[in-house]
């Protein structure tokens, strides 16, 4: 079932979390404990980040440093696949322009089409650490429309050099990424909801948002979007805080603000202990309030926060 008509079918309170695919060579155990204490709570669905190579340096015998291509997070179309089969809940793998070429792409679609995948989440991801501004991979592209037109393309019963496809599997469904307090490379607001309007004229259904802690920018967003036409569901993404790091670190890594009255909490916590239940009962004030407002699914980030993620669905879906 696509994603549009689960968000559709299901009514009330729900939630879908996204997770990593492990480090290279680590194994799936952690990943699946994670999914274990998420999955009796009947999650909608579950996005798979992926991740473009980088540059690493190593040290070789003779002292000079050399330059290697590597990928820490390979795996993200098999841990898709083993999610789907191992829990049945419905899986969407995100596929990113960042570091791949329009024919790696292509290979991409064809393994989640083989897999019987049909939802993807569609992203530009991000600019490699060397770089000082997105650079597209020689081959590959600059913008999220441009890979929308491949799915589009692709879904059509056309590979990616315009020959056509002889037997054209199940069409893909895809979302797409939004921003409550704009894309920090996007000048104003207004253009980067034209680009979010663009990317739904193009076939997104749906669209995720960026993480953030101040509900009050996620309603006025909603309200700017649809005045300016976005009609397509636009799901609140929620990250609680687990460590002291975090307080500072995810604002300034997810270009979001802490409001005034989260920031003067935070000052006062002293241990990662403090941090944790601060950003578990932050949350759940934030997702009583989107659900409160006719919001029907929350997507939470679970990156190092399973087990807040945990306590707030509990409390929150218990109610």
């Amino acid at each position: 079932m696509n994603i549009k008509q689960i968000l559709q079918d299901n009514t009330g309170r729900h939630f879908s979390f996204e997770v990593l695919p492990p480090l290279k060579g680590n194994g799936t155990g952690a990943l699946f404990r994670s999914i274990d204490k998420l999955k009796d709570f009947s999650p909608l669905f579950i996005n798979i980040t992926t991740h473009h190579s980088e540059f690493v340096y190593h040290e070789r015998e003779d002292g000079l440093l050399e330059r290697q291509n590597v990928r820490r997070r390979p795996g993200t179309i098999g841990v898709a696949a083993a999610i789907q089969q191992r829990y049945g809940i419905p899986v969407c793998p995100h596929v990113i322009c960042s570091g791949a070429t329009a024919d790696r792409i292509e290979y991409e679609l064809i393994d989640l089409q083989i897999l019987g995948i049909e939802n993807i989440m569609l992203l530009r991801g991000d600019k490699a650490r060397e770089d000082r501004q997105f650079t597209p991979t020689p081959g590959g592209y600059a913008h999220t429309t441009d890979l929308i037109r491949q799915v589009n393309k692709f879904n059509e019963g056309y590979f990616v050099d315009g020959t056509p496809i002889k037997h054209p599997g199940t069409p893909f469904h895809y979302g797409v990424a939004a921003y409550p307090e704009k894309h920090d490379e996007a000048p104003n607001i207004e253009q980067d909801i034209k680009y979010l309007k663009m990317k739904q004229d193009l076939g997104a259904e749906y669209a995720v948002t960026q993480l953030f802690y101040d509900n009050t920018k996620y309603f006025d967003f909603i309200s700017k979007a649809r005045e300016m036409g976005v009609t397509i569901p636009i799901i609140p993404g929620i990250k609680p805080f687990a460590k002291l790091s975090q307080l500072t670190v995810v604002p300034k890594t997810f270009h979001c603000d802490i409001p005034e009255e989260l920031a003067g909490l935070a000052r006062h916590c002293t241990t990662d202990e403090e941090a944790k239940a601060l950003g578990v009962e932050w949350a759940v004030r934030q997702v009583r309030d989107l659900y409160s407002h006719g919001v029907n699914n929350v997507h939470f980030y679970t990156v190092s926060a399973v087990d807040s993620v945990r306590e707030i669905v509990s409390r929150l879906l218990n109610e």
